[in-house]
């Protein structure tokens, strides 16, 4: 109870987020839609891969990207949607345009517990590609104003214990722009086979 009352408005800033995400979702299927709209500008960052080095926005402009904000230490949807990309990856290696057209990034929002060694622990169970698979880390509240500013995905909480996000995919085109946002647990939708012919469809335009 006490920890409902600590975060109320943070709760109710992420129910609204929540609704805001899932009209933005259900629109970005766009079925029938030919073209994608725009829906606002990724904002420049950077952050640290699980290899040391600085990775900043602009490192993969000029490809189409999905991005995702998880942490390691999710006992649901971050597991699960990562394996989702992972299938998605298998697919796009298989036709040469990983890592050339299309990259993935990944982006952890729990940097005390997310270590480079642990994130890239819970990236190679699920077979990452690091040749266009970037799982970054960073301070915890610039992730967070990327997530909400860029992606209007709120997270709540600090810790494992308490955390609570969108469980949501971006897609973003060669210029930074947000072009669609899917709701990975739409498995009716949102399958590997989309993923794969939307980021494609969006590296041609």
């Amino acid at each position: 109870m006490q920890t409902l009352k600590r975060y109320k408005w943070t709760w109710l800033l992420l129910l609204l987020a929540l609704i805001m995400a899932a009209y933005l979702a259900f629109n970005s299927l766009a079925l029938g839609s030919k073209e994608l709209p725009v829906i606002g500008e990724v904002q420049d960052f950077s952050l640290e891969n699980v290899n040391g080095d600085t990775v900043t926005l602009a490192d993969t402009q000029g490809k189409a990207r999905l991005v995702y904000f998880f942490f390691t230490d999710c006992p649901d949807v971050c597991p699960i949607t990562t394996f989702m990309l992972s299938q998605t990856q298998n697919l796009l290696v298989k036709d040469g345009s990983f890592g050339k057209d299309v990259s993935f990034l990944s982006i952890s929002f729990d940097p005390k517990r997310d270590t480079r060694e642990a994130i890239k622990d819970f990236a190679d169970r699920f077979h990452a590609n690091y040749d266009g698979w970037y799982f970054l880390r960073g301070d915890q509240e610039k992730i967070r104003k990327i997530a909400a500013d860029s992606f209007k995905v709120l997270i709540a909480g600090d810790n494992r214990d308490n955390f609570a996000h969108a469980n949501l995919i971006g897609l973003v085109d060669r210029e930074n722009r947000l072009r669609a946002l899917y709701d990975a647990g739409d498995s009716d939708n949102v399958t590997p086979e989309f993923l794969a012919a939307a980021v494609k469809d969006l590296a041609r335009e």
